[in-house]
């Protein structure tokens, strides 16, 4: 192997986005033909303090000796794995240009240290990876768990055009560590006009998942969801109380691009995993010879994350109410103009009033203002019980957020809360709140929210601190159960919590 003699040579250190075990590297000279770095070595090290390496630190270790470089090419090395390695330096000899440095590894998983802390399972830094995908005409599926919501269509995975009959796209993603599921982001952020129809996800526990995926028992996770152009959608997920699993499995309807997938959930231990497993392996009716703490698990809460509310999402309970920064992410067939002069940009009938209250009813449609007190019965985990339901059987009822009162106004709050709870839920085949249908939303100040006619909601809820809402409704205004019914839950067979975000 040849070596430059002398003194002279240039240098870069580069901390990696995670540590990881390193396995080899590309050094590309693409484009530089002529004036190419003649030789090049690698050094690395791992760095847990807060403060940086410099380049005379004792703790460098050489993995690549010099090696020669050539023109406009990639140069690809493997080393005996290093484990574990935070930051490498590039050394070039003596000058010269190098287009690309690439490294290559296994990431170092980087978990809560709290094991009930929710986090992303399917991020790279978690360790998840994407083994398998269908196809990645335009962008490759590893892209999906990537950081952040990236700078354009490239950083996505994207699949070519199809013209087939129920044609599907799918990307198979293993989680860093399997884990107990809660929701799922699915990002169409810079995918305008080739964003998916619609998307799924299955989920499933295994410790081998092969590309042809036989033997491999899926379980529907989200059904069919419809997707939008360019924005964040946020789904609670199904069967996954009292369940783990280890790979998720994303379909598209029928292809397009997904810039990235969050699965939040908590990781488990063992302990975890066999009360899962028997959970899932017993009947309903736990067996009385089983221990109390063992029986109690069958009565154990149902956790609801509270997610935030988005149009998609709010879809079948009801409209949001909001205007967007980027056109395309605004509900599909929203007619937007300009208006007062061009000085606004409108978002035409986001909602419709309605009622179907019998004739002679004498309800009447109008504005309500509700000052909104904070609730104080907050756990100290963060967890809120849902203990009340209630719905319009003949109306739709919208909530608006009145924002503050800086000008010194008397009645008008000066610092009022940044979001409000929305909890909503189906009717059920015995006309009561069917509560595998419920879902928590997260409203900021700026969105407001129409309830469909008839659908059940929690009463209007603000937690950090006060918050006015206009209130657009139809009643009869007699108190009846016409205008508001309301129900208190039986949680005696386990209480449904809300998760509170943590801002």
């Amino acid at each position: 192997m040849a070596k430059w003699v002398g003194d002279l040579f240039h240098r870069c250190i580069i901390k990696l986005g995670n540590p990881g075990n390193i396995l080899g590297f590309d050094i590309d000279t693409a484009h530089f033909n002529g004036n190419e770095a003649p030789q090049s070595s690698v050094e690395v090290l791992f760095n847990s303090s807060s403060s940086e390496p410099e380049h005379d630190d004792p703790r460098w270790t050489q993995v690549l000796p010099v090696v020669n470089l050539g023109p406009s090419s990639r140069h690809l090395f493997t080393v005996p794995e290093w484990e574990t390695a935070s930051h490498v330096k590039l050394n070039m000899y003596p000058d010269g240009g190098i287009a690309r440095f690439r490294v290559y590894g296994v990431v170092r998983p980087r978990y809560p240290h709290n094991a009930a802390e929710p986090f992303d399972l399917a991020h790279v830094f978690s360790g998840g990876t994407v083994p398998y995908t269908s196809d990645q005409h335009f962008g490759v599926g590893s892209n999906l768990i990537l950081p952040g919501r990236g700078k354009d269509m490239g950083d996505g995975w994207e699949t070519k055009r199809s013209r087939q009959k129920d044609h599907i796209d799918w990307a198979i993603i293993k989680l860093g560590v399997a884990g107990r599921l809660e929701f799922a982001e699915i990002d169409t952020a810079h995918f305008k006009g080739n964003f998916p129809e619609s998307c799924e996800l299955h989920a499933t526990d295994s410790d081998v998942v092969a590309r042809d995926q036989k033997n491999v028992q899926w379980t529907p996770v989200l059904s069919r969801t419809k997707l939008g152009p360019h924005r964040r959608h946020f789904f609670q997920l199904e069967n996954v109380q009292d369940r783990i699993y280890s790979h998720v499995k994303l379909t598209i309807y029928p292809d397009g691009g997904v810039k990235r997938v969050r699965i939040i959930g908590h990781r488990v231990d063992t302990a975890d995993a066999l009360r899962a497993a028997f959970l899932a392996a017993s009947d309903e009716v736990v067996p009385a010879i089983l221990t109390p703490k063992v029986r109690s698990m069958q009565r154990r809460p149902t956790f609801i994350p509270v997610l935030p509310l988005t149009a998609d999402a709010f879809e079948g309970f009801g409209q949001v109410i909001q205007a967007y920064a980027d056109s395309s992410a605004a509900p599909r067939g929203t007619k937007i103009t300009a208006a007062n002069g061009a000085t606004a940009k409108k978002f035409h009938r986001l909602a419709l009033i309605n009622h179907s209250y019998w004739a002679g009813a004498n309800a009447l449609t109008g504005l309500s203002a509700y000052r909104s007190q904070p609730v104080k019965d907050v756990a100290g985990d963060k967890t809120w019980e849902i203990t009340t339901l209630e719905r319009h059987a003949f109306t739709n009822q919208a909530f608006i957020p009145m924002g503050c009162s800086e000008m010194g106004g008397d009645d008008g709050l000066e610092n009022p809360g940044s979001w409000y709870l929305v909890v909503v839920a189906k009717n059920g085949a015995d006309d009561k709140p069917d509560l595998t249908t419920l879902r928590a939303f997260m409203a900021t100040a700026a969105q407001g929210i129409m309830y469909d006619t008839a659908v059940w909601h929690q009463p209007m809820t603000v937690f950090d601190r006060p918050m006015d809402f206009t209130c657009v409704e139809t009643q009869i205004g007699d108190g009846g159960k016409a205008d508001c019914e309301i129900v208190e839950l039986d949680n005696s067979k386990g209480a449904y919590k809300l998760v509170l975000p943590t801002l």
